[in-house]
């Protein structure tokens, strides 16, 4: 009787050699983002990183964040464009921490296909590995796990965690913010990560490769640009002045993120006509027939990142914060919601 040729799991859809050359396709870039304080190398069951800077502090404190790309990976697929949803994962999370005002030290990643494609896998950790460097952040530890059944043919998740130092008495936390500080918004590079359910809907039948004459650039340009990193910017910020809070306008956009950092007795007045909401939203809001509430819900609007600070230091800020920043709003006292938009 004749045996079947090949291995019995790769006859059922898991094949570990692709996952196998997958991870030497990877190597390189993700060797790139070490530093001395990673451990190691690639190929242990777990990441090592040296926890000795802990030791120069007075009071460290760790702040960590998971997140996920969501169904950006849907529209990534269609275009067959993957290496910024690594941009995404990393710039994502660094986001999430840097609120908080903290550093970034690792990031681990999870990527999960129903079938290991070693070049698009390879893609998307080049991607996050530009992204660490970028940011000093080592990518010390990833899995790939191959789930046919799970996933269906040509879908994917991208999930990505960070751990990120700062110390007890730098964290950003919002207490101080009091009526009378300014808000300043630094600008999205589009609608990073978030409500792209909403985009894939309204570009259904869309040719995202055809230049669309209001973006000036062709749609899956617009809609895969990645997300920002807002690092240097605060960075450069809280050298020069007091950052009294950030917002990191992910999914819940304006109405559900501000308040996460306001004490329960302030309103932030947010001025919509401070700014020019980029072409791409307004063209989300027409074709899907997007009322106005709902898209500073769901998107970022143009503004991924917002700034509280003392009414004394708007022009810094504003200078500091780089082109495309402006100087949308201020904290109140409370009326009736914790945002209003006017």
């Amino acid at each position: 009787m004749s045996q079947p040729e090949g291995s019995a799991y790769t006859r059922a859809g898991v094949d570990i050699d692709a996952k196998m050359r997958a991870l030497t396709l990877m190597s390189e870039a993700v060797r790139s983002t070490y530093g001395p304080e990673v451990l190691g190398g690639m190929g242990h069951f777990g990441g090592l990183y040296s926890a000795v800077r802990l030791t120069d502090m007075d009071h460290p404190v760790l702040v960590a964040s998971t997140d996920s790309v969501g169904t950006k990976t849907m529209l990534a697929a269609r275009v067959g464009r993957y290496e910024g949803l690594g941009e995404d994962i990393v710039n994502h999370s660094i986001n999430d921490i840097l609120v908080q005002g903290a550093e970034p030290l690792f990031f681990m990643d999870y990527l999960a296909t129903p079938k290991v494609q070693p070049e698009i896998i390879a893609a998307l950790v080049s991607g996050m590995a530009k992204a660490c460097r970028d940011a000093g952040c080592a990518l010390i530890a990833g899995e790939t796990a191959e789930l046919p059944g799970v996933y269906q043919p040509g879908q994917f998740d991208v999930v990505g965690s960070i751990v990120g130092l700062i110390e007890r008495d730098r964290v950003i936390d919002g207490r101080r913010i009091t009526a009378g500080d300014q808000i300043i918004g630094l600008p999205s590079s589009g609608p990073h990560t978030n409500g792209y359910t909403l985009v894939r809907s309204v570009f259904a039948q869309s040719d995202l490769e055809a230049v669309h004459p209001d973006l000036g650039v062709s749609l899956a340009e617009a809609v895969l640009a990645p997300h920002r990193s807002y690092l240097p910017h605060v960075r450069r910020l809280r050298e020069a002045l007091e950052v009294k809070g950030l917002v990191h306008i992910t999914g819940g956009g304006f109405y559900d993120n501000i308040p996460r950092i306001l004490p329960s007795d302030l309103t932030a007045l947010v001025r919509r006509d401070s700014w020019t909401v980029p072409p791409l939203f307004r063209l989300i809001a027409q074709l899907g027939n997007v009322d106005e509430r709902e898209m500073f819900r769901v998107f970022n609007m143009g503004m991924g990142m917002l700034v509280v600070v003392p009414a004394a230091d708007v022009r810094r800020a504003l200078t500091l914060g780089g082109p495309g920043s402006a100087h949308i709003g201020e904290i109140v006292p409370r009326r009736d919601t914790a945002v209003e938009l006017v």
